[in-house]
């Protein structure tokens, strides 16, 4: 199974995408009709979430397998702690590795119900996501990610703080990260610099999340663990409000020119949060000249 580091050693930049468990057959339909429109596009890796307290686990291990089984894309499957005895763990990156998933996303996870309430272990489980990468990285030949966050984790003091637990996770054996999202490309890159100057040569990859709505951009904000969005952003797009076709046009411009500054600075890969839709994703991948000529 080709691993994600693989996929990002070529020469120039490409893209990943991520998509998140079916809950009924409705949305399976859905997830799969995506899955094969961006597939045609040669995405470098795809990723699938995990439901906090494993309320989406067999949902995620069954949509990985038939990713791993019948399609072209390499799988990467999400893995948290939450609620989860270190048995649980194991029992589940064994089943990954059954259905030839070799790349793990490593996640503590948010406590369910409330992402910021108090942290409470299950009493024979892991505290923290640096031990779950440590697990991961026990049990196999495996190529481990963790999370980033540009704006800093809710519950880290400060951003130096939070730059010492994300390379922690890192040296604990993990191989890249992925980056929470944010709004301009020095947020992005200011995580690199942080993580580069501890020494730290792992990849720091950024997630992105085209802004097609105004639910779209409230999403992003709630998601970044930003206070709001930048000005100049809500001016750009907040004047569309009422104008879904012209919210839409100016929100993929937004995301395109963002992407293009970070391929500007060296970025292997740009990953797309998807939530199960292709149309988006490939219309900026497609502006950045990252399709396939084939496709």
């Amino acid at each position: 199974m080709t691993s994600v580091v693989e996929r990002l050693q070529g020469d120039g930049p490409v893209f990943s995408i991520e998509f998140f468990p079916p809950r009924d057959a409705a949305d399976e339909a859905v997830l799969w009709k995506s899955i094969r429109e961006l597939e045609p596009l040669d995405p470098a890796y795809m990723s699938i979430t995990y439901g906090a307290g494993g309320s989406s686990r067999d949902g995620t291990i069954r949509s990985i397998a038939r990713v791993a089984t019948e399609t072209t894309l390499v799988p990467m499957a999400h893995l948290t702690a939450v609620n989860h005895s270190v048995a649980e763990l194991r029992n589940v990156i064994g089943w990954y590795a059954a259905v030839g998933v070799r790349n793990i996303l490593a996640l503590r996870g948010d406590p369910p119900g409330d992402v910021y309430g108090d942290w409470v272990p299950h009493p024979e489980g892991l505290n923290y996501a640096e031990e779950l990468v440590e697990l991961v990285r026990s049990l196999g030949d495996f190529c481990v990610g963790v999370s980033a966050f540009p704006y800093g984790h809710p519950r880290s003091a400060n951003l130096e703080a939070d730059t010492e637990y994300l390379v922690r996770k890192l040296r604990a054996g993990a191989d890249f990260a992925i980056a929470q999202l944010f709004f301009e490309p020095e947020d992005f890159l200011r995580l690199r610099d942080r993580v580069a100057a501890t020494g730290c040569e792992a990849l720091v990859i950024p997630g992105i999340m085209p802004l097609t709505t105004l639910r779209t951009l409230r999403t992003s904000i709630k998601l970044s663990g930003a206070p709001t969005a930048p000005r100049r952003l809500l001016d750009r797009l907040e004047p569309l409000a009422d104008d879904p076709k012209a919210f839409r046009a100016e929100g993929i411009d937004v995301v395109t020119e963002l992407c293009e500054r970070l391929i500007a600075e060296g970025v292997p890969d740009l990953h797309f949060y998807t939530f199960n839709r292709s149309k988006a994703t490939r219309e900026v991948v497609s502006r950045l000249g990252l399709v396939p000529a084939r496709a």
